[in-house]
């Protein structure tokens, strides 16, 4: 039962008093309390707590924070100018409500500092110039579409088409470095929550993430506080000197608890139904990410967004790419050729992904994309069943080899350097040698290390593709006509015959002749 102890110290302390005169599910209206402020706190009596959202002299409208049961007649008193959320170092590998409350079952936690919020975006003069890469272990991301600390980058994709899976090995891969993650989890079922705790633990990773956690038992409020809450957590990080990732996982279930406490509320509903400033509750939220000029640490920014039937063009979703600095889009139709991460390179895009790559990256990248290019050409000539040309067989085989080495398992992650290795290997090859790609991926762990400067890079690629390449011999079955400067198999290895003498090569002519 709730301890009242701190209401009546509230009240003692003269602040702002009122009564519940109504209650409507989450929404709460509340006589007294005149000149509050919006977005102050409340403490009720019963111990529940609320936002305000609407004022108008004496009566003024509140979100419930704790449930959708509250009794008219129940006290309020003013708690906070502005809701609050403990923060701090402390919080690291705790799993924790929106309001700071544990929820891992390791006991209080232990911190006295509190942050708004609510709190502004830094202004254009307290950011400086992203340019260092964000590496996610995953081959496929960090090499086509690469992440930057300070960025806002979107991940899209249907249910079921690999985002947790993705954010967990990002996650994960970021163990080994100073950074902290922020993972919010907004309307997820337990189910959901056991297996991704489960991993983060697993890996390693929960020793430095903090899980903010509002699941669908949780009331709508919280629901809708929780992105908001878990960015005042990361702040309070980064001001104090931490590189933070924080993950909105996701906003689609964020804009529907919103929705549908503005409709709650009689707020007029505009596109899909949702509340007029959407755009703004998100905007607001995602626009306090970036590079601090005065300490160069970042806070990089993943919203997740749900795009049912592989749709992103719903208002939701163009609405956060609108925001963001580019989108990573997992695709279920990619996910069914089983090809995985299930990334749709043709709609995902990081705008500024390429301020954060060397030379050589950026060369590497461009080598990519044309080749994969030439294969899905190669590869829709290649169902006609025609024969095809030897440079199309070789953009078939390398394409193969390509995909082949961005196909990744969630347990499996690569350094930036493992990658490079990795593809340039398999680009030297050229598609006519057969390279044992799963060979490469075992022993690039152990070799990449070899690798102390640039020089040493063709070095390294060329003992990898002695080691697992070898090369192919092109067969030309009979009737097939041959390739462009290819001869059939069989005259390709039938012996030259000896030049006959030239003596008897004369004595020859001259029987014939008679």
């Amino acid at each position: 039962m709730f301890d009242n102890q701190r209401f009546q110290q509230l009240v003692e302390a003269d602040n702002l008093t009122g009564e519940v005169v109504a209650v409507n599910s989450f929404i709460i209206e509340v006589r007294g309390l005149e000149g509050i402020r919006l977005g102050a706190q409340v403490l009720f009596e019963d111990g529940q707590r609320g936002i305000v959202r609407e004022a108008y002299g004496d009566r003024v409208i509140l979100f419930n924070i704790d449930s959708e049961k509250m009794a008219p007649g129940t006290l309020a008193v003013l708690e906070n100018d502005l809701l609050s959320v403990p923060v701090g170092k402390s919080l690291v590998g705790r799993v924790i409500s929106p309001m700071g409350d544990p929820l891992d079952g390791k006991g209080p936690i232990k911190t006295t500092e509190t942050s708004g919020a609510f709190n502004p975006a830094p202004g254009i003069m307290a950011r400086s110039m992203l340019n260092e890469q964000l590496a996610s272990g995953v081959t496929a991301v960090d090499m086509f579409f690469p992440i930057v600390l300070g960025q806002r980058i979107a991940i899209l994709g249907d249910s079921k088409s690999g985002k947790s899976t993705f954010l967990g090995q990002l996650s994960a891969n970021q163990q080994d470095t100073d950074r902290i993650v922020v993972y919010v989890l907004i309307g997820k079922r337990k189910v959901d929550v056991e297996h991704l705790l489960a991993e983060l633990e697993k890996s390693g990773a929960m020793k430095s993430t903090i899980v903010v956690l509002a699941d669908v038992f949780d009331s709508l409020t919280l629901s809708y506080l929780a992105p908001y809450a878990a960015c005042a957590m990361a702040e309070n990080l980064w001001y104090a000197g931490q590189d933070v990732v924080i993950i909105y996982d996701d906003l689609t279930s964020h804009a529907e608890a919103y929705r549908q406490l503005s409709l709650l509320q009689e707020v007029d509903p505009g596109r899909d139904s949702f509340p007029g400033d959407m755009f703004y509750a998100h905007s607001s939220l995602l626009e306090r990410a970036g590079k601090l000029l005065s300490n160069g640490k970042t806070l990089t920014s993943l919203p997740v967004v749900l795009t049912p039937g592989d749709d992103i063009t719903a208002y939701l979703s163009t609405s956060i790419m609108s925001i963001t600095d580019g989108q990573i889009v997992l695709d279920l139709g990619v996910f069914r050729q089983g090809i995985r991460p299930a990334v749709n390179a043709g709609l995902s895009v990081s705008r500024v992904g390429g301020q954060a790559q060397t030379k050589r990256q950026k060369g590497l990248s461009s080598t990519l994309f044309k080749t994969l290019a030439k294969y899905k050409q190669a590869e829709e000539f290649s169902h006609f069943g025609s024969s095809l040309s030897k440079d199309a067989r070789i953009d078939l085989t390398l394409g193969k080899q390509i995909y082949k080495a961005l196909g990744q398992p969630p347990e499996q992650r690569f350094s930036l350097l493992e990658q490079q290795l990795m593809l340039e290997t398999i680009l030297h090859g050229k598609g006519d040698m057969e390279i044992d790609v799963d060979a490469l991926k075992s022993a690039i762990h152990d070799i990449a290390p070899r690798v102390k400067d640039e020089a040493e890079y063709d070095k390294v690629e060329d003992d990898l593709l002695n080691k697992y390449g070898k090369k192919i011999v092109a067969v030309v079955k009979e009737g097939e006509a041959p390739a462009d400067g290819e001869k059939p198999a069989a005259e390709a290895e039938k012996p030259a015959e000896p030049a006959k003498d030239a003596k008897e090569d004369k004595k020859a002519k001259k029987d014939e002749a008679k």
